[in-house]
């Protein structure tokens, strides 16, 4: 029940001390908050391969309790705590060391996530020496960087190789997920359509909590379900969607899903729901235009008569333009507004699109890590932006980028780093909202590097 989109906040407040230890709480710039842990945490001398794997490491750990709420949903007014046993190590008015400042700089609004996942990653890390955890050894980073690895290997070896880094995110002063306003029969929108969300996967949990149709109106069925959940939490069985009750169940919610740990069941997407009842139209903004948008501009690479768009979040003229031209493919009324009618046959005809073709391995293939051909591993490194007048010398480009000693040899290491890499590519760009570019891809086209 988290909001949609990540964002990275203007400031985020920690408490100096374990959480139920009274103590202070101080509020800072989420830059200075990075630039302080890092260099509470890690040596300014170590290789700076190994400084911006653990800085990556420690803005998607503070980021995943921002997207979390996961203090605030217990009560706590914080957002994060000083204390390692819990958290990352922060100490109030430090200074910083020149050249992790600049990195964080550089980085502080990038963060990892699992490929396919919404929620920055929980990115647990510990000292390698004295403390060890399923996560990033903080020595062992700077033993692979000092070994050649690039950043990019270094957390891939200690996250798993189906990770990604998400750049540039939003930034956005602090938002509560909690919209303001109670929410109880009649109630309808987007804020009611997460909540049947969450019912419906906490459910598994806790089967007599009724299943929902998520269509984001608060009728009886909801009421039922809000009401079910109030007993078996203990809360106040009024059915009513109040601060207590939305928090609680935000809470079960990324407990079920395990959001605020490094193994992530993950929140995708098509976990929050595409069907909402509010037509969109010009002027408006936000998330459920995202989705419009990003529905659109995948059909607009089949359907000629749809122009391309970009998917930035704002219903402006080229929106508009595209879900007339869409009205007018299907045969509707051409307002150029998304009503209930267009919004679902539009997601039937991407919803059919990313079935048979975008899932499709034909379409798609994937690579077999220990017998590429020559032909096929030339064709996924050019994807990959690694060109060259052959083999050999894309290789070596990508072995260079990646850490890898430099051969321009087809090993199996490289191989498996090559189709991670190209289905990741594929995986990302293809079929998940934030990663389509918003603009047609063709011959020649390739990600900047």
């Amino acid at each position: 029940m988290a909001q949609l989109l990540p964002y990275v906040p203007s400031f985020i407040t920690v408490h100096l001390g374990p959480p139920a230890v009274p103590a202070e709480n101080v509020t800072v710039t989420f830059q200075d908050y990075v630039k302080n842990v890092a260099s509470s945490e890690v040596y300014p001398t170590w290789d700076e391969d190994a400084l911006r794997a653990n800085i990556l490491a420690i803005t998607s750990f503070a980021l995943n309790r921002v997207y979390t709420e996961f203090y605030r949903v217990r009560g706590y007014p914080f957002d994060i705590t000083s204390s390692t046993a819990y958290d990352q190590q922060f100490y109030q008015g430090r200074n910083y060391f020149s050249n992790i400042s600049r990195l964080v700089d550089e980085l502080f609004d990038d963060y990892i996530r699992r490929i396919g996942f919404i929620e920055p990653l929980a990115a647990k890390f510990c000292n390698g020496t004295t403390v060890t955890c399923e996560g990033l050894s903080q020595w062992g980073s700077q033993t692979l960087a000092a070994q050649g690895y690039a950043w990019l290997r270094i957390l891939k070896y200690y996250y798993g190789q189906n990770i990604e880094i998400v750049p540039n995110a939003p930034k956005a002063d602090a938002q509560e997920s909690y919209p303001g306003v109670a929410l109880r029969v009649g109630s309808r929108g987007r804020s009611v359509a997460l909540i049947q969300t969450a019912l419906n996967r906490i459910s598994q949990n806790f089967p007599a909590i009724p299943k929902l149709t998520v269509d984001g109106i608060f009728g009886p069925g909801t009421d039922a379900a809000v009401r079910a959940f109030q007993q078996a939490f203990g809360l106040v069985n009024d059915g009513i969607v109040g601060r207590q009750t939305w928090y609680e169940m935000e809470r079960v919610y990324a407990g079920v899903l395990r959001l605020s740990e490094l193994r992530s069941q993950g929140l995708r997407y098509e976990d929050l729901g595409w069907e909402f009842p509010e037509p969109l139209r010009v002027g408006d903004r936000g998330d459920r235009v995202r989705q419009l948008q990003y529905m659109l501009a995948v059909v607009a690479q089949f359907v000629q008569e749809i122009p391309s768009l970009a998917v930035d979040g704002i219903f402006g003229q080229m929106t508009r333009d595209a879900v007339a031209a869409f009205q007018g493919y299907e045969g509707f009324a051409v307002t150029g507004e998304a009503d209930d009618r267009t919004w679902d046959a539009l997601y039937d005809l991407y919803s059919g699109i990313d079935d048979r073709v975008l899932q499709n391995r034909a379409a798609f293939p994937q690579l077999d890590s220990t017998a590429t051909t020559v032909a096929n591993a030339r064709a996924r490194l050019e994807a990959l932006g690694y060109s060259g007048s052959n083999l050999q010398q894309a290789l070596r480009a990508f072995q260079r980028a990646n850490g890898f000693a430099v051969t321009g040899r087809l090993t199996d290491e490289s191989a498996r780093a090559i189709t991670s890499s190209y289905q990741g590519l594929n995986y990302a760009n293809a079929t998940r909202m934030t990663q389509y570019p918003g603009t047609p891809l063709s011959v020649g086209s390739r990600d900047a590097r």
